[in-house]
């Protein structure tokens, strides 16, 4: 089921969901079959319909990671009815945090309300977006959606919610790798880059080094599967900038856990007319980048 086409329409809701939150601060309201929820809120779906192929994802902040509880449950799980909570986002096949960025197994990112044998189900993500499947048969079936959004004063792995702005990642002696996703095509500007590593012996090329920075593109999420941009593994004091014109573009922060590292970068949406032109049907040529 992490296939289904319910995520098709992902880039469109962001910017509504984002919209409407804003306008009428809504703390409960109905939730769709395929919903994008960016605020704290109780959200009930009850079928009017048999829905076999439902999604709604939670995005929150870059330095928040989510709650979420079920409540008031009345499902038949023997008909095939299921309520799924994943930790990250499932698009088109792929998932974010990739499987080698995240800190779980994947089969411990998926909360089951049909396996589990408490009343409720509850998850709490390891980063800022999270996302819950459901199958429903029987008319007026349902539940509710508690979401809540905590800090997390380290935030790793972020998807952002808008095409510009800044962020800063910093990694404390943690042996992990930290993306920062932009689902937009999007200039980026390294303003700040601090990498403990500095002072050792050089290395034949930065993934030697076990402390480097990525740029990736691609046109999905899964960044073990996007096309590496440009690696750096020197201090950054200056201002190094790239356009990558991809429908994903991803700072990502290799650490060894030897070091304190931390970078810092602004981004903004390319223009129309900044877009590459492809001039063949690949990732490469549709990914140019300045």
């Amino acid at each position: 089921f992490q296939d289904n086409e319910a995520s098709d329409g992902l880039y469109s809701l962001l910017s509504l969901a984002q919209k409407r939150e804003s306008e009428d601060f809504i703390f409960r309201r109905p939730l769709r079959c395929l919903d994008m929820l960016a605020t704290d809120g109780l959200f009930t779906f009850v079928a009017s319909k048999p829905q076999l192929a439902c999604a709604a994802f939670i995005i929150a902040e870059p330095s928040e990671v989510i709650s979420l509880e079920l409540s008031d449950v009345s499902i038949d799980c023997s008909a095939g009815d299921f309520i799924k909570i994943f930790d990250g986002w499932v698009l088109k096949g792929e998932k974010f945090p990739s499987n080698q960025d995240h800190p779980l197994p994947l089969y411990e990112r998926y909360t089951d309300y049909c396996s589990s044998t408490a009343p409720g189900a509850t998850s709490r993500s390891s980063q800022n977006v999270a996302m819950i499947f459901f199958r429903i048969h029987s008319p007026a079936s349902g539940f509710t959606l508690a979401v809540k959004k905590l800090y997390n004063p380290f935030p790793c792995n972020i998807m952002s919610q808008s095409p510009e702005g800044s962020f800063t990642m910093v990694m404390p002696h943690q042996r992990k790798n930290c993306s920062f996703s932009i689902i937009y095509p999007v200039e980026i500007r390294l303003t700040e880059l601090s990498l403990g590593h500095i002072e050792r012996l050089a290395w034949s090329g930065c993934s030697g080094s076990g402390d480097y920075v990525e740029l990736l593109g691609g046109n999905g999420v899964d960044t073990s599967k996007m096309f590496p941009v440009a690696d750096l593994c020197f201090s950054l004091s200056g201002l190094a900038q790239m356009k990558i014109g991809c429908d994903n573009s991803v700072v990502r922060l290799v650490s060894s856990g030897n070091y304190i590292n931390r970078v810092s970068f602004q981004y903004r949406l390319l223009e129309h007319n900044e877009l590459p032109k492809a001039r063949e049907n690949s990732l490469e040529n549709f990914c140019t980048v300045e």
